[in-house]
């Protein structure tokens, strides 16, 4: 038998690490296809120059393409049989990713509980994203429902892990020569700074995409992400390919460029849920929230914790829950991230 169908959620075992193939070396045409998929134009991760002017040696690939290059290499051990991505936490981008390195990632099984219904299970992962000196580039926790394949499979005993509600502000990554004192509002795109920004503030970003299923499938083989609900249509009853929640969280990362021009790095991934499902076809729209603030050590570099929500167009404004605390049925993705602003 030269092949295999994935792992299934009675063939993990807690405390066990997966090192997952293929190593990636990254060039521009990761940066070129990122930012022709969304509409990303963060200039910290758009120019050379104006990232030297802001202390780094060039600019970094986007903090997502490197987050979806990492996670694309766990699909096919961690959620090729998913039934759905469930959340994130813990998340921290420890090194930026400049054009020539090469990643590769593992994972390790952290927690372990079989659903209710004996057909599925809820897999625990830490991964972590490696650079070639094997020095660690990004790593997060995630947790996926999984299907059982033979269903008289014992069920684990469960564990659930310890995980932070966010991630410190003392503890977030800032890159090494990173100075915002001669920041470049006008090339940046807006002038607002960290000192602008409210705890409690809410941004309508007004802008919209739709999704189209050629793009979608674009981004999912970009990402090496090889998970069935993506690409083959008979994988579910209703005859739809599922859009890749990496691919929504990029599209309102970009979306929100048009208010939080300045947001320019993402350094910390507190808590994540993709919704509901999305759909080609649907159009996305998203809006933030501001969570917190927190200064750096870093010349002229504040950070900011925002949550970034996507939902289908015609949502309400601001709407996140339903009276009974669950999500809205147009919310697509609701995301708690750090990330770094001139103060």
């Amino acid at each position: 038998m030269k092949t295999g169908a994935g792992r299934f959620f009675e063939d993990y075992r807690l405390g066990e690490t997966i090192a997952h193939a293929v190593p990636r070396t990254v060039s521009g045409g990761e940066r070129a296809l990122y930012h022709a998929l969304y509409p990303a134009r963060h200039a910290l991760s758009s120019s050379d120059e104006f990232a030297r002017a802001c202390g780094l040696p060039a600019a970094p690939i986007d903090d997502l393409a490197a987050f979806h290059l990492v996670f694309g290499k766990t699909v096919p051990d961690i959620s090729l049989n998913a039934v759905a991505n469930l959340g994130y936490a813990e998340g921290r981008w420890h090194l930026p990713v400049w054009p020539g390195d090469t990643l590769r990632s593992e994972s390790t099984v952290i927690g372990l509980k079989e659903n209710s219904n004996g057909t599925s299970g809820v897999v625990y992962v830490r991964t972590r994203g490696l650079n070639q000196r094997d020095e660690l580039v990004l790593d997060y926790v995630r947790w996926v429902m999984v299907r059982k394949s033979r269903l008289d499979a014992p069920a684990p005993e469960p564990v659930l892990p310890t995980l932070a509600q966010t991630v410190a502000p003392d503890t977030l990554p800032i890159p090494a020569g990173l100075d915002f004192s001669r920041y470049d509002f006008a090339l940046a795109g807006e002038p607002h700074r960290w000192g602008d920004y409210a705890v409690g503030e809410q941004i309508d970003h007004v802008d919209g995409v739709t999704i189209e299923e050629a793009e979608h499938m674009l981004a999912t083989r970009l990402w090496q992400n090889t998970a069935k609900v993506h690409f083959d249509a008979t994988n579910r009853a209703d005859g739809k390919r599922l859009i890749y929640g990496g691919h929504v969280i990029s599209l309102a990362r970009a979306l929100s460029f048009n208010g939080l021009a300045n947001a320019q790095m993402i350094v910390a991934l507190n808590a994540g849920a993709h919704a509901n499902p999305c759909f080609a076809g649907d159009t996305v729209r998203a809006w933030s929230e501001v969570l917190d603030k927190a200064e750096t050590p870093a010349p002229g570099v504040g950070a900011i914790r925002l949550r970034l929500v996507a939902v289908r167009h015609g949502a309400e404004p601001f709407a996140l829950r339903t009276e009974d605390g669950k999500y809205r049925p147009d919310v697509l993705l609701d995301l708690d991230y750090w990330a770094l602003m001139p103060r």
